[in-house]
């Protein structure tokens, strides 16, 4: 897949509504999301990502933190 492809406005949309939702269950569980966490997913809606994309960046970052 082309690293240039975007989200269209309704997947944008469409993804936006299944944040919210992950949101309020993860605040159900009492995890809820950070402020980094919550920025980090607006920026991926923002930019229109695509799924691969936000798994690639979200690994990228991961990869860089140290092991507990």
């Amino acid at each position: 897949m082309s690293a240039n492809k975007r989200f269209s406005p309704d997947e944008v949309m469409q993804s936006q509504a299944r944040r919210a939702v992950a949101m309020r269950l993860q605040e159900i569980e009492g995890n809820p999301l950070s402020a980094e966490d919550i920025a980090m997913f607006e920026m991926f809606e923002r930019e229109e990502w695509t799924h691969e994309r936000r798994i690639a960046y979200i690994l990228d970052t991961t990869a860089a933190l140290p092991a507990e």
